[in-house]
């Protein structure tokens, strides 16, 4: 029996919607459509509580139980990413040389904007080689929120000055 949890947190980027199975976080993402009625679960009341701590505590890291749904070669890369320490950026290149294959830099970067546990899996750690922030599925102005942060962004453009 599958126990399914579903929650909603108003973060500084918006509502995010929060999904999980029996005791693991299956999405963390920005909220497009209606709300359905919370289903709060212990491990939706942590992810809640960790990513408060994240947004206004100073939390560096995540606990909360993951469990990433998707192809091989998607958890490969969501996986790294969830390498990439706070307030560090890597780029497409990086991660794909990482995995083993720099010429998968073009699916590295599909496959990032399909991770579907988005700020605790960060995908917005991503950028550029030449420091573009380039897409992000949660937006632009949230992957620059959410870098600035992070603190990354100002070591980040301080490189350019």
């Amino acid at each position: 029996m599958h126990h399914q949890g579903i929650g909603y947190y108003e973060s500084p980027v918006g509502t995010l919607l929060i999904e999980s199975q029996d005791d693991a976080i299956t999405t963390v993402n920005f909220l497009k459509d209606i709300r359905r009625q919370p289903i709060v679960t212990p491990v939706i009341t942590q992810c809640i509580e960790e990513l408060d701590e994240y947004f206004y505590k100073g939390r560096k890291f995540f606990t909360v139980e993951i469990q990433l749904n998707g192809t091989d070669f998607q958890k490969r890369v969501w996986n790294e990413l969830t390498t990439i320490p706070f307030g560090t950026t890597t780029s497409y290149e990086d991660i794909a040389l990482r995995i083993g294959d720099i010429k998968s830099i073009r699916a590295v970067g599909v496959a990032n904007g399909q991770n579907p546990i988005a700020i605790i899996v960060p995908c917005h750690r991503v950028i550029g080689k030449n420091g573009d922030l380039v897409g992000y599925g949660g937006g632009m102005d949230n992957k620059e929120w959410l870098l600035h942060h992070e603190g990354s962004l100002l070591k980040q453009l301080s490189l350019f000055d």
